[in-house]
């Protein structure tokens, strides 16, 4: 389990065993469950249309109480709610589309001291995703493919197994976006009357308070679902994986559906039955401080949207990596750290070493601009000349990019953030400065951008 500082916590699950093929099931038993009463239930609409009626009432000593019989209670037998109905619907519907996901992965075994020994052990993790065409692709998050912290060169092994099927059958990635947590696998030899492709909705035309119905497999518990609404539409956490190791701030979806680890990759559906989004971290204060992350009610989503412009690049990536599009700066301040020289923002720096260079105090270094990418095209320049200093280094000169889209600019990230959902064709509006001058610079994505 990946748990991050912020107590954010990603959704897959993993369990380091050695020699054993011992499944999250069996380890963890039965949930306990807890029992209780019935809340009053006023009489209301059917799915059908038709009012229930309510009989006699019955004497309070008989209709007080969770042992109350539905008549005693003003109910039909078998009356629904309308939204319990559309609930059943959906998920009869839909459902057989989710698919459950087991993970392998090589790693190096420990001894009981901690460290690293001789051997390998398998880490086996499970997961969620879904069928999004006829094909049979399967779109999930990319750590639940690429195993615990979402490094390594990913799982070894990946199988999945659809609704009411016994057997796993053999998967392979098509496609994968670290920077997105996201991944396209498909299943080997599955019987093609098995895939059923779940509708993509649209998650821009979200409203706060709207249904939000998530599926997977929360702790290993396979084909579950849950029912919440959704919280926000625009919460700006960090998601993916940057090649420093931190997340890239994006978009996403917050749900109060009850979504916990396993349930990584698996859809979040409306009441229509359209995926709006994919569940893929949790917001847990228990698993910062335990380890293990559990259900606060503050989960988030990838918006299906974001998904669905990477979809046609995951689909020809041929099992390779699809990469956030590149606008073809380097940054031009570097601090060495203990893995070597580190791209970092203007605010690592002291004021005053700011001030004598005459640097603004925040922002993102332009270092060396390449020939023939949209930065060139539209006029950035990189540094002329290279001031080093004890940890590092500054290339002076050029143009320092303070601001993305009018957000704030102080790291790589930041800047990737600007251009997470950029597509061909789109531009990113930068604000730079160069010599204390300040001028907005728009850059034009071309199709170099995303190659």
């Amino acid at each position: 389990m990946n748990v991050k500082e912020s107590a954010f916590v990603l959704l897959g699950l993993t369990a380091a065993l050695a020699g054993c093929d011992m499944g999250p099931q069996q380890n963890a038993g039965t949930p306990p469950t807890s029992q209780t009463a019935p809340a009053p239930v006023t009489p209301t609409q059917t799915a059908t249309g038709q009012t229930a009626t309510s009989t006699p009432a019955a004497p309070a000593s008989t209709a007080e109480g969770s042992d109350a019989a539905p008549d005693a209670l003003g109910l039909e037998a078998g009356a629904r709610l309308a939204s319990e109905q559309n609930t059943i619907d959906v998920v009869q519907r839909f459902e057989p589309g989710l698919v459950y996901i087991s993970t392998e992965l090589q790693v190096a075994a420990q001894d009981p001291f901690g460290m690293m020994g001789g051997g390998t052990q398998v880490q086996r993790g499970v997961g969620s995703g879904f069928f999004v065409n006829d094909a049979g692709d399967i779109l999930t998050n990319f750590h639940v493919v690429a195993g615990e912290g979402g490094g390594g060169g990913g799982a070894s092994r990946i199988s999945i197994r659809v609704m009411n099927q016994d057997k796993a059958v053999e998967a392979r990635v098509i496609g994968y976006a670290p920077q997105y947590d996201l991944a396209l696998i498909r299943a080997e030899g599955l019987d093609p009357s098995l895939i059923r492709p779940i509708p993509l909705g649209d998650s821009d035309a979200l409203k706060v308070g709207q249904k939000a119905i998530a599926m997977g497999a929360p702790f290993g518990l396979d084909f579950s679902v849950s029912e919440g609404i959704i919280s926000s539409t625009a919460r700006q956490i960090p998601i993916g994986f940057s090649a420093g190791g931190e997340g890239i701030t994006q978009k996403a979806i917050q749900t109060d559906a009850a979504i916990n680890p396993g349930n990584s990759g698996g859809p979040l559906l409306n009441s229509a039955g359209e995926v709006i989004g994919i569940n893929t971290q949790i917001l847990s204060p228990a698993g910062q401080a335990s380890g293990v992350g559990q259900s606060a009610g503050v989960g988030f989503a990838i918006p299906i949207n974001a998904a669905r412009n990477l979809l046609p690049r995951l689909q020809a990536a041929k099992g390779g990596e699809v990469s956030l599009p590149k606008i073809g700066v380097t940054v031009g301040l570097v601090a060495q750290g203990p893995q070597g020289g580190v791209a970092v923002g203007l605010s690592l720096l002291t004021s005053q070493g700011k001030q004598q260079l005459g640097l603004p105090d925040t922002g993102l270094v332009v270092g060396q601009v390449q020939p023939g990418t949209p930065a060139a095209e539209a006029g950035l320049k990189g540094g002329t000349r290279v001031e080093r200093f004890r940890g590092g280094a500054v290339s002076l000169g050029g143009d320092v990019i303070v601001a993305a889209d009018g957000q704030p600019v102080d790291a790589l990230e930041d800047l990737q953030a600007a251009l997470i959902n950029k597509k061909e064709g789109d531009s990113v509006t930068l604000t730079v400065t160069r010599g204390g001058k300040e001028r907005e610079v728009k850059v034009t994505l071309d199709a170099a951008a995303f190659e």
